[in-house]
């Protein structure tokens, strides 16, 4: 695999650095740097609540600075979650480890510049559209990763917390065969029984003011009932975004749901003005689907350890 060269992975470094103060306010603790988020909800990663080095704390992040992050992660209530670029800080991971955290890799991938992707076709009668704040469908739009993700298979992303970008994408094997009617209609159930979670949470008043500023852009395709049968969203921030969330109903899985939704993404964020685009994936056979509609490698590594599921 090729090296990343430096602008790349300078740009990804700021993003990552960046983002997440769109919702959160930041403690620094030495040469890690805590994000805590300003309001309840959970529009950015799941709070967001993750710790990451400082630019300048890269290579000097010991044990009792991760203790300390990790006591006030539990004060706050969030999770002990950390992750960073693993070739910016590449003696992190043994550190983190040997605190008894679980580190995942996500390798990344990115689409090359000026390079966008075609719209993919979509089954007859499914449209798809971005949504606004007060569109209707937005809770149940919400919960299309809920139940994607955990249904997918072990080793997919209900397995391993973090920012898999897809559940569902073509080609994997998250696209076993859907489900018979009764499956479907089960599912329709717990799809509205986990909207109204979201909504009785507080979750959908948290993302309604981030769509409504442009911090967060959500795709979601439709059954002609208004269904939402696959979702996917990006959150921009210095010219750069990382996709994300692309998640598929399992009973709407092997209809090219969730390469359509992709490519959505893709469009909407080149037109808004978005140079970098990349994403992370967890399993070989999504990077394959990813590959088709022309992300290439970055070259890099994403490293997360006790990081939820991104929202």
């Amino acid at each position: 695999m090729r090296r990343m060269d430096d602008p790349l992975r300078d740009r990804i470094e700021r993003y990552y650095a960046t983002v997440p103060l769109l919702f959160s306010d930041v403690e620094d603790h030495g040469p890690l740097r805590l994000f805590v988020r300003k309001e309840p909800g959970a529009p950015y990663y799941g709070g967001p609540g993750h710790a990451r080095p400082t630019a300048r704390g890269t290579g000097r992040v010991g044990a009792a600075d991760i203790a300390r992050v990790r006591a006030r992660q539990r004060e706050l209530g969030v999770p002990e979650a950390f992750e960073w670029l693993a070739e910016s800080a590449p003696a992190l991971r043994a550190c983190v480890e040997a605190a008894g955290l679980r580190v995942l890799r996500r390798p990344l991938m990115v689409l090359p510049a000026h390079h966008g992707v075609p719209a993919q076709p979509l089954p007859d009668g499914v449209t798809l559209r971005t949504l606004t704040a007060d569109d209707p469908a937005l809770p149940a739009a919400l919960a299309v990763p809920r139940l994607a993700f955990t249904d997918a298979p072990k080793g997919g992303p209900a397995g391993n917390p973090g920012n898999e970008a897809s559940a569902g994408l073509m080609g994997s094997p998250a696209d076993e065969a859907p489900p018979a009617a009764s499956g479907e209609r089960a599912e329709s159930v717990r799809l509205a029984r986990v909207a109204a979670e979201l909504t009785r949470d507080g979750t959908v008043d948290a993302v309604r003011p981030t769509l409504r500023a442009g911090h967060k852009t959500l795709v979601a395709a439709f059954a002609p009932d208004g269904t939402p049968l696959a979702t996917g969203h990006y959150h921009p921030a210095v010219a750069t975004t990382e996709i994300g969330g692309i998640g598929t109903l399992p009973s709407a899985r092997r209809r090219g749901l969730a390469a359509a939704v992709t490519a959505a993404l893709v469009t909407h964020a080149r037109a808004h003005g978005i140079e970098t685009i990349f994403l992370a994936y967890a399993r070989e056979s999504v990077a394959r689907g990813y590959a088709r509609l022309g992300f290439r490698p970055a070259g890099t590594t994403l490293l997360i350890a006790g990081q939820p599921a991104r929202s």
